[in-house]
């Protein structure tokens, strides 16, 4: 095992577990960072295993959850906020 693996293996021992338990525990906005951080976490140990394996390939990982992570957020709030949200039609001007 060289220093990469066990950078990646520290970051899914210590903070990993307890981001786990914020996301399942808690209000909706506990939750929410939970999963947030959580998405923050398993980006970072995807960009610390390439080196650690020699694969370059592993990097689209780290790029994929990046990517996916903030709509994901979103998604979450939209499931709990409760789905829709009615507008004011007579706000508008026509």
């Amino acid at each position: 095992m060289n220093a990469w693996a066990a950078a990646a293996l520290v970051l899914l021992a210590v903070p990993a577990p307890a981001c786990l338990w914020v996301a399942a525990r808690g209000s909706a906005v506990h939750r929410l960072v939970g999963a947030s951080l959580l998405s923050s976490v398993a980006g970072a140990v995807f960009l610390l295993l390439p080196p650690a394996y020699e694969r370059s390939s592993y990097q689209d990982l780290a790029l994929v959850l990046g990517v996916l992570s903030p709509a994901g957020t979103l998604v979450f709030t939209r499931f709990v906020s409760g789905g829709h949200h009615e507008t004011d039609d007579s706000a508008t001007v026509t």
